[in-house]
């Protein structure tokens, strides 16, 4: 019996054959580490051939990249959905975040592992290292603008950089996921940063002068 045709168009079965390799290699990276993940480990995964995986990338760090700002979307999508609703308080509004964040525990470890493994090929390759920078930065941007926007809409201001706050809340989600991890049963998931977070936010926050 023939085989029926996909009705789906060119650019609805990319974008399908661009996810799966972006999941299959979420999987592969957490499994084998960035260095030993291969471009064909990642298509078997998929279930692609190498041609369906130049055809959406250039090569492994392009890919990681994309995964990267996937994730990113992901979550700021999340967060801006909770900070639009401006009848909330900034104590709510930080649950919301913190909800943003929580993931399910498997890709939870994966993705502290592909951070772990972008990290260090990020100090060894200066180039990716560079490109990676850029991308963070963009993406604390994108959450500093979130940040200034509730605090603006509460008749609030920060008292230090809103950079130097985003980028302060990044490391300590970071840490305390590495400490859940490492100690899931005395120290709860994103418990760190319900404790901590709410007097930080606090003790930088003023009114507005106008």
């Amino acid at each position: 019996m023939p085989r029926a045709k996909s009705t789906a168009s060119p650019t609805a079965r990319r974008a399908r054959t661009r996810s799966r390799l972006l999941d299959a290699a979420e999987e592969v990276f957490a499994e084998r580490g960035f260095g030993g993940a291969s471009v064909e480990d990642i298509c078997e995964r998929a279930g692609f051939t190498r041609g369906a995986f130049y055809s959406n990338f250039t090569s492994k760090d392009d890919l990681v990249l994309a995964l990267v700002d996937a994730q990113a979307v992901a979550v700021l999508a999340r967060i801006e959905a909770v900070a639009a609703r401006d009848e909330l308080t900034v104590e709510e509004v930080l649950d919301g975040v913190f909800a943003a964040f929580v993931r399910e525990p498997g890709q939870t470890r994966r993705w502290y592992l592909i951070r772990g493994e972008l990290a260090l090929h990020a100090v060894r390759d200066r180039a990716f290292g560079r490109t990676l920078g850029a991308r963070e930065k963009d993406i604390r941007r994108r959450v500093g603008r979130v940040v200034a926007r509730v605090a603006d809409a509460r008749g609030l201001q920060l008292t230090i950089p809103v950079d130097d706050y985003v980028r302060a809340v990044m490391a300590l989600h970071s840490g305390s996921v590495a400490q859940h991890l490492l100690q899931p049963r005395t120290y709860p998931p994103d418990a760190l940063e319900r404790a901590v977070l709410p007097a930080l936010t606090g003790a930088i926050l003023t009114p507005s002068v106008d």
